[in-house]
């Protein structure tokens, strides 16, 4: 795995020549993603074309929706749902360490209709959303949803190319994603315990996170171990590769190790979790293995996505005590890629 920088800050990249027909410029762009993508695997993007009320919508829905009463959201609890659709109340998400995060979140993805035959089959991560009664609610964050994916393709392209490949790589990939909007609420609590962060250390299981944000709190891990801060900034996201891209690569593109810290304000953060077909098995590609870099073993994407999900939710866990749910025997760690692994690969390794 290539070894991330000790990087102090991100770089922000102007993707905006991925839109045009400037081969320079986009040139410039794709070699930019890719020094970022080998040495941080974390960067803000600016120049992407979504139109800003699109953001503004997306928040007021969001403040709406959190600040009702608690069983009003419990009416589209996630555990109701049975493709991971749904509100996610303080305590229901514990990533790592056993304390749960201070956060209360709403989940949705691809919205299918309830007759599609991979929900009708069972399919644990696709289907029809749970949407709440609100007026307007679906709209507005639908046409985020759609903005932001749209996005995500020309990004996902533009990474091909900074793997020296034609821009169409990934595209048959992506065809009935579960790519995640989540809308994130941390509620300040200065009551909190001293060890509860927001959302505890880990990297992303899919391909990789458009992140919008109102307030500091997010950071990243360099590769000195350092917690890094990410500020917002203003009409940019913030991207960071995930684990199916450090597949792909056999590790030349870093899924970086994050986390929210214990928030110091209220704040408010809507990351989409950009991925592909459920059933995509993620190889690395040939041009990354080598005689000293054997390749990794593959991941269904869906399949890696699901079960570190199960691993972090009551509801699923309460599942998998009923007998309900069953995870394979090897199923996917928490901590499988990024920082995590590499510290532990390091830790084992022989002395020299």
């Amino acid at each position: 795995m290539a070894k991330p920088g000790n990087f102090t800050s991100l770089p922000v990249i102007d993707i905006s020549p991925l839109f045009g027909d400037d081969p320079d410029a986009r040139a410039r762009v794709v070699a930019d993603l890719g020094r970022t993508a080998r040495e941080i695997g974390f960067l803000y993007v600016t120049g992407h074309g979504m139109a800003p009320g699109l953001f503004d919508d997306l928040l007021a829905t969001a403040k709406d929706f959190f600040a009702r009463p608690l069983d009003e959201k419990m009416q589209v609890y996630i555990g109701k749902s049975s493709n991971h659709r749904g509100y996610v109340p303080t305590g229901e998400e514990v990533i790592y360490g056993g304390v749960p995060d201070q956060k209360e979140a709403y989940d949705l993805s691809i919205d299918l209709p309830a007759d599609d035959p991979d929900y009708l089959a069972g399919n644990p991560m696709l289907g029809p959303n749970q949407w709440p009664a609100l007026p307007g609610f679906r709209e507005k964050v639908g046409a985020y949803y759609d903005g932001v994916m749209s996005v995500g393709r020309v990004l996902l392209r533009g990474f091909a190319e900074a793997l020296g490949q034609d821009p169409s790589l990934f595209d048959s990939y992506v065809t009935k994603p579960p790519s995640q909007l989540r809308l994130v609420h941390y509620p300040y609590n200065e009551k909190a315990p001293g060890n509860a962060l927001g959302i505890s250390p880990h990297t992303d299981m899919e391909v990789f996170t458009l992140l919008r944000v109102t307030a500091p709190g997010l950071e990243v891990m360099n590769g000195a171990g350092e917690w890094i801060d990410v500020p917002p900034l203003d009409n940019a996201f913030v991207v960071n590769l995930g684990d199916m891209m450090e597949a792909w690569t056999n590790g030349e593109f870093i899924a970086t190790s994050h986390r929210v810290r214990k928030v110091r304000e209220e704040r408010y953060s809507f990351p989409l979790f950009f991925s592909v077909d459920y059933h995509t098995e993620v190889a690395p590609l040939p041009m990354f293995v080598t005689g000293d870099k054997p390749a990794r073993k593959p991941v269904v994407a869906g399949e890696h996505l699901f079960q570190v999900t199960a691993q972090g939710f009551v509801y699923l866990q309460k599942r998998i005590a009923e007998g309900r749910l069953v995870l394979p025997d090897n199923a996917s760690n928490l901590h499988q890629f990024g920082q995590h692994a590499r510290h532990e690969a390091e830790a084992l390794a022989p002395a020299r």
